[in-house]
């Protein structure tokens, strides 16, 4: 039997920011990128550069890649994929963005009767 995971649980990390950004090189996109050169204040650690990802961030393996409410995320394309998760209290359920509409409701109906979380 796992032991209920709540959100609170993981850890929380800066928002790790590209070098420069903000700073002289507005033109760039804010995903982050590792800081190159000798004379990268951010590669040489500089506080008030901002952070860089560290090992030290990630979250324990039970919970790594859950969902923020905890449950462990499916996705789902057809009714017999819903079928397959019966009695899944630990599981929210995503449709896929392949499914027309009208499946697309069929599902969600089934998700309800199985008392799955329903993500989209």
């Amino acid at each position: 039997m796992k032991p209920k995971i709540l959100r609170s649980k993981k850890k929380s990390h800066p928002r790790f920011r590209r070098p420069n950004v903000g700073h002289t090189r507005k033109r760039l996109d804010d995903k982050w990128r590792k800081p190159r050169g000798i004379d990268n204040k951010q590669a040489l650690k500089r506080a008030h550069m901002g952070a860089l990802p560290r090992v030290g961030y990630k979250n324990p393996r039970a919970i790594r890649g859950l969902h923020p409410s905890g449950k462990r995320e499916v996705l789902v394309r057809s009714a017999k994929d819903i079928a397959a998760l019966k009695g899944g209290a630990d599981v929210a359920v995503r449709i896929s963005a392949s499914v027309g509409s009208k499946k697309r409701e069929q599902l969600a109906k089934m998700a309800g009767e199985l008392n799955l979380k329903l993500l989209n």
